[in-house]
């Protein structure tokens, strides 16, 4: 069961399973739930930056340094999205009052690309240093099906110029395209596949990850 902000909707997800009884009693508790949680989940535009910081020293040896973060509210089809040009990272409002690793993931998403324009091997090689990118990536996809919202960590998402190198495509990389939102400079040119961070907020963005990594076996 969950719960979270669509825009001016809220989304309580339930078991098919309860009666309508049930459901009455678990969407109050849930609401209650979301509330509470949503005050802890709403860090300002300084705390984010902070954020960004931290998970930059952590898992990108604080190679990836934004000039600024902050939250906007017209990211349509993204998740968050970047300018390399000027270092700038945008993360989605959609975010505020999801779990604190999917927030993560998405500000270390954009941190990568700020090395790494592309969605190609070496870009999810700086992700997969975050042990929660494959959960993370999974709660987004579940929050945008079951809202019928054309979000995706796959469109573009890096705008302004960059480069992007060419790299032999698998079956996945076929609708790869240029890079995806993340703000910084780049390390260098990276292949092309889209990541899952995006919305046009104007310009030539990056298209996130289309061709996504080989999810890692779990024991």
């Amino acid at each position: 069961m969950s719960a979270y902000r669509d825009g001016d909707r809220t989304v309580v997800l339930l078991p098919a399973r309860m009666s309508a009884a049930e459901e009455q009693r678990w969407v109050g508790i849930m609401l209650d739930r979301l509330a509470a949680q949503e005050k802890r989940r709403r860090p300002s535009d300084d705390v984010l930056a902070q954020r960004a910081r931290e998970l930059s020293d952590r898992y990108l040896g604080g190679r990836a340094v934004p000039t600024t973060v902050r939250w906007v509210d017209n990211q349509n089809t993204r998740w968050g999205s970047c300018t390399p040009l000027d270092a700038s990272i945008r993360l989605s409002s959609r975010l505020q009052g999801m779990p604190p690793y999917v927030v993560d993931y998405v500000l270390l998403h954009e941190l990568a690309h700020l090395l790494v324009p592309g969605h190609g091997p070496r870009f999810w090689t700086l992700l997969a240093a975050y042990p929660r990118t494959e959960r993370a990536r999974g709660y987004l996809e579940g929050v945008a099906a079951s809202g019928g919202l054309g979000l995706s960590d796959e469109d573009d998402d890096v705008e302004g110029p960059h480069e992007v190198e060419d790299h032999p495509s698998g079956p996945d990389d076929a609708a790869a395209e240029p890079v995806d939102g993340a703000s910084g400079g780049a390390e260098g040119p990276d292949p092309q596949p889209h990541s899952r961070a995006s919305a046009a907020e104007g310009g030539r963005a990056h298209r996130g990850a289309t061709g996504r990594p080989p999810r890692p076996h779990s024991g």
